[in-house]
Order: structure tokens, then sequence, then C-alpha cells
């Protein structure tokens, strides 16, 4: 059995899962809970979050007839830090023969870079390796050569906001296995491989943040986080037509429209004003131009960051959008506009079982980690290192991981 808690802004998902048939993931139970206790992917309210965890797990260990002890945790938030390093050793072997230990003595070469001491690392992921100045090498165990380089990829968080996650599951009484970068946990189950090594990147559209992963050559490039999300529309919105936050939030997800053009503008909406005040009649028109400026600003911020990187131009797959926010009308034609490249709906897949209840887009990150969990259980053949624990420990042992996932 492997669970996925995504714990983000706006809800909290558990997703229960369990190895079917022909090695394939099967969802067995599936919980989802409205989360109050964070803003912007950072936890502001311990109780809070701790009550929305609970219930979240309980509703899916209800489904799934199963108790709940470990899972996989989701982080995310405007405090994740992503950088690319490259680490050199040399093959002091006789015969010149590369092993697992020179490819990890690499990788801690690698990581040897300069980190506040209020971060920790999430994750070390090797891209490529070069041995010899021959480039492009995805495993170069049992290859010759005098001297190994690798480039990974560091994604470091605060160590305040790590700890207060695993505080908060901790609390709800479950043990914390990992902490995996939720738009990492999303590519595995919404990225197909052709798109992986064509060049694409990953938009996950959440409550509190926008969250980036660029792949290329079937390898991470790059993630990247923007501090604005579904919450800020819902505030817009909020403001804009004189209305309760709670009532915005029901408005936009039942008429709200992220392109104008597709709006008629003969259209109303029965909106209740804010303390006691009047019901007033407004054109879903005047309410897509509300929505739709956010929107592509978030996306605009999200294109900024992807100039950023030297792969902007390798996109060959383009963008696929996910997340909660993903679901609104128009949002595929308003980042064909802003990005202008192939945009497209991700939505989980390549699972069995309880496929209706979890096969949308709001639970990507849910299902990813889910996936991310199984893989791990697999490559690591029953070391027995899924246990829970304390997180901030055996990072050597964590690395061993990583280089069995890359490999």
């Amino acid at each position: 059995m492997v669970v996925g808690l995504d714990i983000g802004t706006t809800k909290i998902a558990c997703i229960i899962s369990e190895r079917g048939a022909n090695d394939e993931l099967k969802i067995v139970g599936v919980g989802v809970s409205p989360s109050d206790g964070l803003r912007k992917g950072v936890v502001v309210n311990i109780d809070k979050t701790v009550r929305s965890i609970k219930k979240a797990v309980e509703e899916a260990e209800l489904m799934a007839g199963i108790d709940v002890d470990a899972v996989w945790v989701g982080i995310a938030g405007d405090h994740i830090r992503a950088i690319n390093s490259r680490g050199v050793v040399a093959i002091s072997r006789e015969d010149k023969e590369i092993t697992e230990l020179d490819v990890l003595r690499a990788i801690d070469a690698a990581k040897a870079v300069s980190i506040p001491m209020d971060r920790e690392i999430l994750h070390v992921i090797p891209q490529e390796f070069v041995v010899d100045d021959q480039k492009g090498i995805k495993d170069p165990i049992g290859m010759c050569g005098v001297r190994l380089e690798t480039q990974v990829h560091i994604i470091t968080g605060a160590v305040t906001s790590a700890q207060n996650i695993y505080r908060s599951v901790e609390k709800a009484g479950l043990k914390v296995i990992d902490m995996v970068l939720e738009p990492l946990a999303s590519c595995y189950s919404v990225l197909e491989k052709d798109e992986k090594e064509l060049g694409v990147a990953l938009i996950d559209m959440g409550g509190g943040t926008t969250d980036i992963a660029i792949y290329f050559d079937e390898s991470i490039r790059q993630t990247a986080v923007v501090a604005l999300g579904g919450k800020n529309v819902t505030s817009d919105i909020a403001i804009g037509i004189r209305t309760p936050i709670e009532r915005a939030e029901e408005i936009k997800r039942q008429y709200g429209c992220a392109f104008s053009q597709m709006v008629k503008g003969n259209e109303f909406i029965s909106v209740p004003g804010v303390g006691g005040r009047e019901q007033r009649e407004v054109s879903k028109a005047v309410l897509a131009s509300i929505i739709e400026p956010r929107i592509e600003e978030i996306f605009a911020l999200v294109q900024r960051e992807i100039k950023r990187t030297e792969y902007a131009d390798m996109l060959g797959a383009g963008v696929v959008l996910t997340g909660g926010g993903s679901l609104m009308e128009g949002i595929k034609e308003l980042a064909e506009k802003v990005f202008e490249m192939p945009v497209k709906l991700g939505v989980p897949y390549g699972f069995g079982g309880l496929t209706e209840a979890a096969q949308s887009p709001v639970h990507a990150t849910g299902v990813g980690l889910c996936m991310y969990g199984m893989e791990q259980r697999r490559r690591a053949k029953g070391r027995g290192r899924f246990r829970g624990g304390d997180l901030f420990r055996h990072i050597f042992e964590r690395m061993k991981t990583w280089v069995k996932e890359f490999f």
C-alpha cells in the first residue's frame, strides 16, 4: 500500500493505492478536505491543518477499508528554490571501471554548494553524466574512464516550512516517509515519456501557488514556483463584483471563464451582496474581464521563469496544464495565446481502481505521489527504508535512492 497526501492551500487530498495486477497502480481510496490552515503552500495554523489532514485521511480510509499509518507528502510554496550544479571526481580504480560508489561520490561533489542554514535539500536529481568528455550518458556504471562528471538538479526548501508540514502530519497520527516536490510528483502522473524526451513545461495551477517543472531529454531541467494561484482570482472576483469570498469561489467554479472572447455578453448571473445587501445581476462578460487579466498575469510570470532557462526554445511538446486551476473554461485558449505553443490539459493516467474519482487534474499531485512512492519501493527492493522517521537525517541513504530512481 502506498498513500499520497497532497497538502494544498485550498484542499488536502489523500489517495490510497496498492499494487494491482500486472504491476499496475490501483487506487482504492480518495479523500478530500477543504484546507484553511495554509497560505501559499505554507502552514500558518497547525491545528486547522491537522484537522483537515485527519478529515481527508479518514474519508479515504472509509472508502478503502484500510487504516493508514504512513504517507508520502507533497510540498510546495514560494519558499522552494532550485539550482543546477556540477560535480567532478577521478576514477582511482586500476581497471578504471566506474562503480555505483563513484556515481555517489560525483553526486556528493555536485551537492557541495553553498546553501543557507535556513534551507534544507529536498531532492538531488541527476540529469546526465560525462565520462572523459563523452556527454549525454544516462548510466555510467560499468563504463571505463578516468574522470566522471555529473550535472544535477538540486531542489531546496525552507527548513521551518518543511518542519511545519512534517509536524502537522505527525500530529494527525501519521508517519512521513518522505517529502516530494509537488510539481515533480505531478510529472509522474500526467506526463508521457515522449513529452519528457521532446521537451515540455508542466504548469500545476494550485490555489496558493503555480508550480513549474521543465523536462527535456527525459530529465527534469528546472523547477520554479510563482506565488500566485486560484485564491488570487477568487479575491479579485470578490472585490470586483462586491460579493463574499465563499460566494466568489462558487461563482468562479460555476461560471468563470479565462478567455473573454468565448463569453456572450447577454448572459447574466445573480450575485449576493456583502453584509446582507441586495442581490444584483452581473454579466458573464464582466466576470470574464476580471478573471482574464489575473490568469494572464500568472501565465506571464510563468513565461518569464521559462525564458530564464536555456530550454525556452526546446519545448517541442509545448505546455501541459494541470491542478485545480486548469479546469476553468477558456484556460487552454488563453495559455496558447500567451505561450504561443501547443497546450493540453494534464489528466492523471496509468492506474486502475477508482479511476472516476481520481482521474481529474485536481488529483494530479496525489496520484503522482502514489506513483512516486511505488517507484521508490520497486527500486529499493525491500531495503526496509520506508518506515517513516526523522526526515532530516540519512542524506547519504537518500542519495542512493535518488540514483536508483534515475536509473
